[in-house]
């Protein structure tokens, strides 16, 4: 859950997000590394005595040809490993449907007969003490713990956005197409998202809840939700 003057990420709560956060410390490294170079540089201009003799260019072009690609090359092998990890989604083990309206969710569990509710923003004037204004709901999304989830998402009305920062998950709900997306949440919390897709008026009041509890507690909410 974020905070106020908070300026990192959230704490990841799936083994995406982690590998998110580590490439993203990794990226800042690099960008450290060429701001301090490229400072340097500049410091040695300002301070030496400037030579006009010749000079042969050709060591300082071979290594201002090859160092940028080597950092390229840095950056682009851990962004393409996640991107493959985010895409790849290998025998789910709970598939769920979520479908964005003006202004609430629906979620379908595809696995379960019966088992399809709305989600709601709660008031602030039925909001129970200690929970958080705008994002409490009051139908959670139920998962359970150490399970791969793969959410397929999609809206009815106009564009929306299924996002969970905590999760490493944000995928857009178009009208008339189904995208996907998963994740696993290894251990039980409460993982708060909201709408991303600038979606009407009521965009702020659509908030996305995701609770994960041990298998044999969502066993025993499944069948109580489904009878």
């Amino acid at each position: 859950m974020a905070n106020h003057a908070q300026l990192s990420f959230q704490d990841a709560s799936s083994p995406i997000m982690e590998e998110l956060i580590q490439f993203h410390d990794h990226a800042l490294m690099v960008a450290l590394a060429i701001c301090s170079l490229v400072l340097y540089l500049l410091t040695l201009m300002l301070t030496q005595k400037l030579s006009s003799s010749t000079v042969n260019a050709q060591a300082i072009e071979l290594v201002w040809t090859i160092l940028p690609a080597m950092v390229l090359i840095t950056l682009a092998l851990p962004s393409l490993r996640i991107l493959y990890m985010m895409d790849e989604i290998n025998e789910p083990d709970i598939t769920l449907k979520a479908i964005g309206h003006q202004w609430y969710w629906t979620y379908e569990y595809t696995d379960f007969k019966d088992l399809t509710f709305d989600s709601y923003m709660t008031p602030t004037a039925d909001l129970p003490l200690g929970h958080f204004r705008l994002l409490e709901v009051d139908h959670r999304m139920i998962v359970p713990t150490e399970a791969t989830i793969r959410v397929i998402v999609t809206a009815d009305d106009v564009l929306h956005s299924w996002a969970v920062p905590t999760l490493g998950v944000k995928t857009d709900a178009i009208p008339g197409r189904l995208n996907q997306t998963s994740f696993l949440a290894p251990r039980p919390g409460v993982f708060y998202g909201q709408c991303s897709e600038i979606c009407g008026a009521n965009h702020s009041f659509m908030p996305i809840v995701v609770e994960a509890v041990p298998l044999a507690n969502f066993e025993s909410w499944s069948s109580l939700s489904s009878s």
